[in-house]
């Protein structure tokens, strides 16, 4: 073999890999753009394309070769807007769980009267309570804490091995069915974490409420709200540490229901 022929075949080989490697890009850099944390406006654009990329250049030699494309074509659109789907769809699924955090924070600063402390979210991109931005956090904190980006990755690869990229769509109909499963995940999920505080709450507002009643000369409305604020804080310190438990849980259901996306 001359050495103008071994140039063109290692040309071929350096274009087939740049084009796995871009095509490995569209699920993962959709997965990153639609998960939370990463996906926010908090993290530059730049830095989300070098993740994608990195990710994508790591996993790219494990999967088979992408389908040949003879130029754009209905097919070739088609697979780009399967794959980008596809990543939406599984960083979708886990960005729901964290609204279960935000749901949260919004029913305890309803029942501590911090509903009114509004302030701008650059991890959602929206304006929401402080309490609901604390409990963002933590579900972030968490999540980084329990490994949950390694689980994603792990997620991603075992979507790569159950749907490569010349794979076809799966079914439709069990595809949509993790939908309300999710929803019912994260209404369930943001109730059980705000209930402690907001039986508190209730049993605070109704003994000022009866207070109010049958000793309205001592204005006791005033003292409501700060004692449930304190009480509130209180509450929320205290049972701090008793979050991770079913935060932990609610990530599993939402890594199964992403599983169930590509392999239902």
């Amino acid at each position: 073999m001359d050495a103008a022929t071994a140039t063109v075949i290692d040309g071929q080989q350096a274009f087939a890999m740049i084009g796995t490697v871009m095509w490995t890009m569209l699920r993962t850099g959709a997965m990153l753009m639609a998960m939370p944390l990463i996906g926010t406006r908090a993290l530059p654009m730049r830095i989300r394309v070098l993740l994608a990329g990195a990710l994508a250049l790591a996993i790219s030699p494990m999967l088979p070769p992408p389908p040949a494309s003879g130029g754009i074509d209905a097919a070739t659109v088609l697979g780009v807007a399967r794959e980008l789907a596809l990543g939406v769809a599984m960083g979708f699924a886990l960005r729901l769980v964290f609204e279960a955090g935000a749901l949260a924070g919004e029913l305890v600063s309803l029942g501590m009267g911090l509903a009114f402390a509004q302030m701008t979210d650059p991890l959602r991109g929206t304006r929401s309570g402080v309490v609901a931005q604390w409990f963002y956090i933590a579900f972030g904190l968490l999540f980084f804490a329990s490994d949950g980006h390694l689980a994603m990755i792990s997620l991603l690869v075992r979507s790569y091995q159950a749907l490569p990229l010349a794979a076809a769509w799966p079914d439709a109909p069990a595809m949509l069915g993790v939908v309300p499963e999710l929803f019912s995940l994260v209404l369930r999920g943001g109730v059980t974490l705000a209930l402690p505080v907001m039986v508190a709450m209730l049993a605070t507002n109704l003994a000022f409420g009866v207070l109010a009643r049958a000793a309205p000369a001592l204005n006791p409305i005033q003292l409501g709200l700060p004692v449930a604020l304190l009480l509130g804080l209180f509450l929320l310190a205290a049972l701090a540490t008793e979050v991770a438990s079913p935060i932990q849980g609610m990530f599993e259901h939402a890594f199964g229901a992403g599983a169930r996306v590509f392999a239902p």
